[in-house]
């Protein structure tokens, strides 16, 4: 699947689960991982479990591999490696702690509006 194609899918997976400020960063020429990683959170334990879920079997239907989904036993930091694009779901207060976006704050964001809202 091409790139842009999964990162479609983990925003609009993410979004159906009523994600929390969804973003997405464009990686490339910034990190050699991936070239998108998308950002956002939930409210809860419950409702980070149900996103990364969400994203986990929407990949895996589009035939795409999961290299690595780490964090969801504690659902406070879960990270779902799609290749090309990384996907982080925080609980609202991690999130907040480690302010990926700050970190990354080199890479451009994606407009990802006709992707939620099509």
């Amino acid at each position: 699947m091409h790139k842009n194609n999964t990162l479609n899918l983990a925003v609009k997976a993410a979004d159906d689960k009523r994600a929390n400020n969804i973003i997405a960063l464009d990686m490339e020429g910034i990190s050699l991982i991936a070239d998108y990683f998308v950002i956002c959170h939930g409210n809860s334990e419950s409702q980070v479990e149900a996103i990364a879920k969400e994203i986990k079997d929407q990949a895996q239907e589009a035939g795409i591999e999961l290299k690595r989904l780490e964090g969801f036993d504690e659902s406070r930091w879960v990270l779902i490696d799609l290749h090309d694009v990384i996907v982080h779901i925080f609980h609202k207060e991690e999130r907040e702690y480690y302010n990926l976006e700050k970190l990354w704050g080199d890479a451009s964001e994606v407009n990802i509006e006709q992707l939620v809202n099509p």
